[in-house]
């Protein structure tokens, strides 16, 4: 259980660098003063528009938020059940693996806008966590 414990370290530290593309586009939007005195006047109500991509970067972001607590419990739920079914371990790694290169692959394609495959590389990561998830309770 190596391997996904890596890709789950991993994955973590990509959920917590992703944010960090559009709170650098706010800096420069905002400015320096601004940014560091938290938000500009009106906020939310009013704010300065952010770049497209820095918009695509913040969707990236929450959505491997949303997606890690799932990766997270079946990873952890494949660990406990291999130790009684070792023959587990080296789908999981592999699924992890994959999991995390397609959350890669997905912010990459996501911030830059790329048409037609941000969701194939999404499924992609989604596929894995059932699959992985199917390692656990069949």
């Amino acid at each position: 259980m190596d391997t996904a414990f890596h890709y789950l370290a991993l994955s973590g530290l990509l959920t917590i660098l992703l944010w960090t593309p559009y709170i650098v586009a706010r800096l420069f939007k905002w400015g320096i003063p601004t940014f560091l005195n938290n938000y500009p006047e009106g906020f939310p109500a009013k704010q300065p528009e952010p770049p497209l991509w820095a918009q695509r970067a913040h969707r990236a972001h929450l959505n491997m938020v949303e997606t890690m607590p799932a990766f997270i419990a079946v990873v952890l739920a494949a660990a406990y059940f291999a130790k009684s079914d070792a023959t587990i371990i080296p789908v999981v790694a592999q699924w992890a693996m994959i999991f995390f290169f397609a959350r890669v692959a997905h912010a990459i394609v996501y911030i830059l806008g790329i048409p037609y495959l941000r969701t194939p590389v999404y499924l992609l990561s989604w596929l894995a966590v059932l699959v992985i998830g199917a390692q656990s309770v069949l």
